[in-house]
């Protein structure tokens, strides 16, 4: 999402190296750039220009720091006023409140449903929320209810419907009663969208509101509004109070205005983000790490808690003995690059590296992989175990079974063995991994 205003910003921070010292004409000059580039990524007018002014006043009253650089200085300030923008401080969702109750609102094709799922799912991994329960409201979308069910079976949460009335309320009330019967202690309101707000679709959330008294109220918005979304939050918010905002579609070519205005316009802080298609694209929204990945300083946190998900402390450990003893092989090879391919792809991974956000992988970066995988899965078992075994018409049978050539199996099993060599050499090192299988 960030993509390019992150390339834009960086060449306003590489204009400033090599100068002396910030003075009012080139901070001028470099806050010109930015808030054109601002601007062109759809953020609010008046967010841009309060921005503006406070990054120059901070910048005209900073006191110059020995061996502190003017473009750090000048990065540094601009870090603290983007996560000031973001929403500094945000609070994550209430855990003791049993059940915890969220309504879901927004425009239609926002993501509302597909999000409504995904936050059961997250709350449930994530959040210790054993007996999560949707229930679907929206009774005036086509095939609304058959896709919430579909989505709640791929979170495994439970769902109630009700295809007989078309009284959102109505259902609304009966849902929470079952879920209070049942001892759910999550639940999640979907409720109808609109093409744009209206006074009957305010009309509704707010007798909805005011029927199951929500502990949270989410609005869902698509990240690639821009402006509007902010505008769309704010009505949101003056009508039925807001605690957080959910953005959506964050994986596409979005400008990034929606995140660099809605709190700032409305006051209600983005709690969570969608950031792809899959049930589990759905992270906390954390200001320092995305005002990190504006600047280009990548966001290694973010980075080794998706590592973590994929690899459980017990098989890092067992990885961990077998390199010891020199005894990894291509078993152990093949689940590791499989553990890489759930957390992103390798393009999605370079970018939360700091100084990588524009590192260009090539389009055949996700190809490279999948050759390895076709390779490994072409061997024996007798193969996987003992590489060292494979001589030449054993290369030529894998080549033929993973539809690759001969030279590719031999420079995988020349890059494996170097890999092994490696690792006896320094034992309790890590090896890089996203770059093996790459050519």
């Amino acid at each position: 999402m960030f993509e390019s205003i992150a390339d834009k910003i960086n060449n306003v921070f590489r204009n400033l190296r090599g100068l002396g010292k910030l003075s009012e004409q080139n901070i001028a000059d470099a806050l010109g750039e930015i808030r054109s580039t601002l601007l062109s990524a759809d953020v609010n007018f008046f967010v841009v220009n309060n921005f503006i002014q406070r990054v120059k006043d901070k910048c005209l009253g900073t006191i110059v720091i020995q061996n502190i650089t003017p473009e750090q200085q000048f990065v540094k300030i601009i870090f603290d006023e983007l996560v000031q923008l973001l929403g500094s401080n945000t609070l994550s969702a209430p855990t003791s409140k049993r059940p915890l109750k969220i309504l879901m609102v927004g425009l239609h094709g926002s993501g509302k449903t597909t999000s409504t799922a995904k936050l059961a799912y997250f709350f449930k991994n994530k959040a210790n929320f054993s007996h999560t329960l949707v229930i679907g409201c929206d009774v005036y979308r086509p095939a609304a209810i058959d896709q919430l069910e579909v989505l709640a079976r791929q979170a495994v949460v439970d769902c109630y419907v009700d295809r007989q009335t078309k009284d959102a309320v109505k259902i609304a009330i009966a849902g929470l009663q079952y879920g209070e019967k049942n001892g759910h202690d999550l639940i999640l309101f979907d409720t109808a969208g609109r093409l744009q707000i209206d006074e009957h679709l305010i009309g509704e959330i707010k007798n909805i509101a005011a029927q199951i008294n929500p502990d949270e109220v989410f609005l869902v918005a698509d990240g690639a509004l821009g402006q509007e979304a902010a505008n769309v939050a704010k009505r949101f918010h003056e009508a039925v109070p807001l605690t957080g905002i959910i953005l959506t579609k964050l994986d596409g070519d979005s400008r990034a205005g929606a995140a660099l205005s809605m709190k700032e316009v409305t006051g209600v802080p983005i709690r969570y983000m969608g950031t792809g298609e899959k049930i589990e694209a759905f992270e906390i929204f954390y200001p320092e790490r995305i005002a990190q990945r504006i600047l280009g300083m990548g966001d290694i946190v973010s980075l080794v808690e998706k590592a973590q998900e994929q690899v459980s402390e017990k098989e890092a450990k067992e990885l961990e003995k077998k390199l010891k003893k020199g005894k990894f092989d291509m078993n152990d090879f093949l689940n590791h690059l499989q553990s890489i391919k759930k957390m992103g792809s390798m393009e999605s991974l370079l970018k939360h590296i700091p100084g990588m956000h524009n590192a260009e992988m090539g389009a055949d970066a996700s190809n490279k992989v999948k050759r390895t995988e076709a390779i490994i899965h072409s061997m024996t078992a007798k193969e996987r175990a003992n590489p060292n075994i494979i001589d030449g018409s054993r290369r030529l049978r894998i080549a033929k079974g993973s539809g690759l050539s001969v030279q590719e199996v031999n420079l995988l099993l020349k890059k494996f063995k170097q890999m092994q060599t490696m690792m006896k050499k320094m034992k309790n090192s890590r090896f890089d991994w996203t770059s093996f299988g790459s050519r």
